[in-house]
């Protein structure tokens, strides 16, 4: 692929859609190799507005108005950022020659929603999961669950950042765990998964990248994996790298290139797994960035977003960790708009430590507003300086 001169009539232009902050250091990473981006999102002033050469707000569930801005626009290269998309007119454009889509249509179609990708990893490629079924109504989901058994995980077929999942201890909590669900997911409402749980020791990112290799085709590459602590689904602490038996570091790379080989395309994924011992089973995967994947801003020679641009764009990429690092999240804590941040200096001076503030306009008290990440000679050094660091950076009221 040439790289042409941003706005000029040899731009190579690059359009996302979602721009939080995981597109932001997409679109950074994009313009560092002379791309032209486009960023969209359903609000105003997303963080990778902030940084991209232009940038459109339309709701991108919305077939119509989504082809009309690819047609306005006619980027080379789509890159979804999150999973509220139309991804059926995504599928139409791939089809109409109007852009390429990455990874590309199917695999964008195929993992926007649960079900979609659950069938294809248990069903299809007989990959080990945990026990599911989908439930439609509240009385299907009781059903599902007398099924699974207790305790179990509920969660939206389609929902971003762990929102709308619940586990469910005792039948009393059932019904409210349906209507978190249904209110939290921004497609396709009041479907929903209900899992078995998996008695894991611990859960890990693969970060797993299709991209062009020694040989000129593309090829598999897997970074160190990224352990991580989740509440109610959404991610508040990583570390880069997860010791692994190596047993358990080969089945997870078997069952991370099984289930990207039949996606296809190019570009970055995030393998969610669970292990215990030897033992691994696949969750979830996302053909783009990682939350998670934070913290190799500050553990790879190439963080995940550098990963994701050179692989796209058809050009070598080198997955080496660097050192050990660590991630922890800093949330909004209130419901404002506009909101500042202190306690930067004292963050900023433990040793090793970085942050990275969102620019997100509008703050909400479980928000992720920015993270801190750190260094060290450890996976858990760079764990307490992270923990430290983000407990330092207060948001306020202006």
């Amino acid at each position: 692929m040439h790289i042409g001169t941003p706005l000029s009539p040899s731009a190579t232009k690059v359009m996302l859609l979602g721009s939080g902050e995981l597109g932001k250091e997409v679109i950074i990473a994009l313009q560092k190799l002379g791309v032209e981006v486009i960023a969209v999102d359903r609000y105003a002033n997303a963080p990778g507005m902030q940084v991209a050469h232009r940038s459109h707000v339309i709701d991108m569930t919305d077939p119509a108005a989504l082809r009309a801005l690819v047609e306005l626009e006619r980027p080379h290269l789509i890159v979804p950022e999150i999973e509220a998309i139309a991804t059926s007119e995504l599928m139409e454009i791939e089809a109409d020659g109007l852009a390429t889509v990455i990874p590309n249509a199917r695999a964008t179609h195929l993992t926007m929603n649960r079900e979609g990708i659950r069938r294809l990893a248990a069903e299809e490629l007989s990959l080990p999961t945990s026990s599911y079924q989908f439930a439609s109504s509240l009385n299907e989901m009781r059903a599902a669950v007398d099924a699974i058994g207790l305790p179990c995980l509920i969660k939206p077929v389609m929902s971003s950042s762990g929102k709308g999942q619940s586990f469910v201890h005792d039948a009393t909590e059932i019904d409210a765990a349906w209507e978190c669900a249904a209110s939290s997911s921004r497609v396709n409402q009041g479907r929903v998964i209900v899992e078995g749980f998996v008695d894991f020791e611990y859960e890990i990112t693969l970060l797993t990248v299709r991209a062009l290799g020694p040989s000129g085709k593309i090829e598999t590459f897997f970074c160190d994996p990224i352990g991580h602590i989740q509440k109610n689904g959404d991610y508040i602490e990583s570390w880069q790298p997860q010791p692994m038996r190596p047993l358990a570091l080969k089945r997870a790379r078997d069952i991370a290139q099984k289930i990207t080989n039949n996606l296809g395309g190019r570009g970055l994924f995030g393998v969610e797994l669970f292990v215990k011992g030897d033992e691994v089973w696949f969750s979830e995967v996302s053909p783009r960035p990682h939350d998670t994947g934070l913290v190799t801003l500050a553990s790879q020679r190439f963080s995940e977003f550098e990963l994701h641009a050179r692989a796209i764009l058809m050009l070598p990429i080198d997955a080496t960790l660097r050192e050990p690092a660590a991630s922890a999240v800093i949330y909004g804590g209130m419901e404002e708009t506009g909101i500042a941040f202190k306690g930067l200096e004292q963050a900023l001076a433990i040793p090793r430590a970085d942050l990275r503030l969102f620019g997100k306009p509008e703050s909400f008290a479980r928000r992720r507003m920015g993270v801190a990440l750190a260094a060290g000679a450890s996976p858990d050094e760079a764990r307490s300086r992270a923990r430290l660091a983000a407990s330092l950076v207060k948001p306020v009221k202006e």
